[in-house]
């Protein structure tokens, strides 16, 4: 059983809005993912507090 948020940022390149699914069920995590409309790759570090996402951080990957 997965606990997802969708969360939506603007990329650090493009600018646009996207959106990606994270797990609320760790405490947190840093990966890097690839603009879906860009395909530029993001760097994201996530926390999550009281089963929320909280984005910490989002930059050029």
């Amino acid at each position: 059983m997965y606990n997802e948020e969708e969360i939506f940022l603007s990329c650090p390149y493009c600018f646009q809005n996207i959106s990606m699914v994270f797990e609320s069920l760790y405490g947190g995590q840093t990966y890097i993912e690839d603009c879906e409309v860009c395909c530029s790759p993001i760097e994201i570090s996530y926390k999550v507090e009281n089963g929320e996402v909280i984005l910490t951080n989002v930059r050029k990957g």
